[in-house]
């Protein structure tokens, strides 16, 4: 097992079998960092276009079509002491007749928040009234991350598929465990688009976006001829979850619904009937994201709920 530094230079703004950054071998530790969304660095200069520029991609030795591998975020930390964010709610999540109300409204579409490490802070110091000195707890996460997809297609980071992609779910954050399905050979994964915070739904288009330090080990699960990961998954010290990705949101609920019922039949060895009882009486839902071009829903199931074996 290996540590490695990984200095970036070079960003995608598409999941795609691109140049490797950098080829690991399973139980790697991997140290670097990611620009933010308008792909600014630590000293807050743009260093490559805008939109959701990728660090990566990283190819783990043995993985194969058919595959998964993992991704154990060990470390995320915002590097520089500013994030930008929308201060207007998108259109595409609220009625369109009150969207009209504020059509002709002038005024600054974005506004800088601190970034108090120390005090693990955002702080809004000025530029929207009645919330100066406004401050949320800093809540990392990382809004992008996924491998190359199937049938060497290149695919935007503005978006997301069974590859992962732009999923913006706020829970994807330090200590959480990532599946991701093996479409090209080595995975090719790729990670970006760090939020110092962000609501559910990334309702306004925009987490608080800033640049950040990150720590990963890999992994790699061969596939047995049983439990094969089809879509996103996660889990953390108290979860497991599955991520749909497609539009409209019912569509995301299905695929998101689907992968954890096949989880827990060919992961945990539940019936069919099983899973539906589990899913049906104690999962959650929810949106990771509801702005981009496919939306995300996100299920999840309390470990605490799984049977005994």
């Amino acid at each position: 097992m290996a540590h490695h530094v990984f200095k970036p230079t070079v960003y995608y703004n598409t999941f795609a079998e691109h140049p490797l950054a950098l080829r690991v071998a399973p139980g790697d530790t991997v140290e670097t960092t990611t620009v933010d969304a308008a792909g600014r660095d630590a000293t807050d200069e743009q260093i490559t276009p805008r939109g959701n520029p990728m660090t990566g991609p990283f190819a783990v030795a043995g993985a194969e079509p058919g595959d998964a591998i993992t991704v154990r975020v060990t470390k995320l930390e915002p590097n520089r002491g500013t994030g930008w964010a929308s201060m207007r709610l998108a259109p595409n999540t609220l009625d369109p007749e009150f969207v009209a109300e504020f059509r002709d409204e002038a005024g600054p579409a974005r506004v800088t928040w601190r970034i108090d490490r120390e005090r693990r802070r955002v702080v809004l110091d000025e530029g929207v009234a009645g919330l100066a000195g406004y401050t949320l707890p800093l809540a990392p996460m990382l809004g992008c991350l996924g491998v190359a997809p199937d049938r060497h297609q290149s695919i935007s980071t503005a978006t997301s598929a069974e590859h992962g992609g732009n999923m913006d779910y706020r829970g994807i954050g330090a200590g959480v465990t990532l599946h991701f399905p093996v479409f090209a050979p080595g995975g090719l994964f790729f990670l970006g688009d760090g939020h110092a915070v962000q609501g559910a739904g990334e309702m306004a288009g925009t987490g608080v976006e800033t640049s950040f330090d990150v720590t990963f080990e890999i992994g790699l699960i061969k596939h047995d001829g049983r439990d094969q990961v089809r879509w996103p998954r996660g889990e953390d010290e108290h979860d497991l979850f599955t991520l749909g990705n497609a539009r409209p949101l019912d569509q995301a609920a299905q695929n998101a619904t689907t992968e954890m019922t096949r989880w827990l039949m060919n992961g945990h060895g539940l019936s069919f009937e099983a899973a539906s009882v589990l899913i049906g009486q104690a999962a959650e839902y929810k949106i990771g994201n509801m702005f981009d071009p496919a939306y995300t829903v996100v299920c999840l199931v309390p470990k605490a709920v799984l049977p005994s074996r």
